[in-house]
């Protein structure tokens, strides 16, 4: 029988995104709220690890190596327990390392391989226990929130966001879906990768 989301406390990361044209009408919106800037805009490098025939991918999950002004370790996977939500609900454990390199070596020598590499810049507001981050990607521009789900819909409302036009998935699969659509031959969501290419993400999702 499925459950309720439990709270943001637990080991869940409860979150939708949505695809936006722009982000100032969304900062507008945030500084309009008197929502904390948690985090200035910065770069952030991620890493994504597998086994050589994609194991954890096959299987739901996901080991990641990210640096911005600090480098963070995480896992994420299903829930241990079947959930109803309207938004993306996975079991979610970070921790903070001390070095980049050091920490990419370890999962090497546990057989894990870096496959793929994404990049963004991103900055990271606060409103009601809400975490709202304006993400500038290589292919397009998003407004992702996460928290308590009811939270996070009132949150959409306020920021002006379409809720049946919310994204349930993460910037990988997105990759995927453009990577195909565009016939694209790399697989690193990078701003160099990107650089020269026209690509319209309108194409393929509504804007909010």
């Amino acid at each position: 029988m499925s459950e309720p989301v439990p709270p943001a406390s637990s080991n869940l990361e409860v979150e939708v995104k949505f695809y936006v044209l722009e982000l100032t009408a969304a900062r507008q919106l945030l500084v309009a709220l008197g929502a904390e800037l948690r985090k200035p805009r910065v770069f952030e490098r991620n890493v994504r690890f597998d086994t050589p025939d994609e194991r954890l991918r096959s299987e739901g999950q996901l080991l990641r190596l990210r640096q911005d002004t600090a480098v963070r370790l995480a896992y994420k996977g299903i829930p241990p327990h079947p959930v109803v939500s309207q938004a993306k609900v996975r079991e979610e454990l970070e921790i903070e390392v001390s070095d980049f390199d050091t920490a990419a070596l370890i999962c090497q020598r546990l057989g894990f391989r870096p496959l793929q590499t994404y990049e963004k810049y991103r900055e990271t507001f606060v409103w009601r226990d809400v975490e709202i981050v304006l993400d500038e990607m290589p292919f397009g521009n998003f407004v992702e929130l996460e928290g308590e789900e009811a939270a996070i819909k009132e949150t959409a409302v306020r920021l002006e966001l379409d809720w049946s036009k919310r994204l349930l998935t993460n910037y990988l699969a997105l990759m995927e879906t453009v990577k195909a659509h565009y016939r694209l031959s790399f697989d690193d969501l990078t701003f160099a990768n990107f650089e020269n290419l026209e690509i319209a993400l309108s194409d393929l999702f509504p804007p909010a």
